[in-house]
């Protein structure tokens, strides 16, 4: 597959768009779709956890876009399933240090319910060095 057909990060997530983005705090719209979900119709777990942490890491953008975060640890607790539709990740930092910082975040339904709440610690990591390490690795 060609590097044009390929699918993105975004698309891959079912991103619909970002509602709003603040200092510290984004929140993300994304559909829900029958192939992400398994029995039941149930979004598989690891697609809740990346929406969230998602939000979280453009939390931390908006705040530093200089650097990229990286996540040291990210914890999830699901508290009802989410389903096929649309859903809203939020995330927020909740502390910041020059190299560290301390997030928050949650999915919530198309009526507000709270489906999952997550936490990371989130290295920041210069994007200069981030991008010329990629382009070493790739070649």
């Amino acid at each position: 597959m060609s590097d044009a057909l390929a699918p993105t990060l975004q698309s891959t997530l079912g991103q619909v768009r970002i509602v709003s983005s603040e200092a510290g705090r984004t929140a993300i719209e994304y559909e829900v779709g029958p192939q992400m979900c398994h029995s039941g119709g149930v979004a598989q777990g690891g697609f809740v956890c990346g929406w969230i942490d998602a939000a979280m890491a453009h939390a931390s953008i908006s705040l530093m876009p200089e650097m990229t975060p990286m996540s040291l640890e990210v914890k999830v607790s699901y508290f009802a399933p989410a389903r096929p539709g649309r859903v809203i990740a939020e995330g927020w930092i909740e502390r910041r240090g020059r190299a560290t910082c301390f997030a928050e975040g949650r999915l919530l339904d198309s009526e507000g319910k709270v489906l999952a709440k997550g936490s990371s610690t989130i290295r920041l990591i210069p994007r200069e060095a981030v991008e010329a390490s990629a382009r070493r690795a790739i070649g």
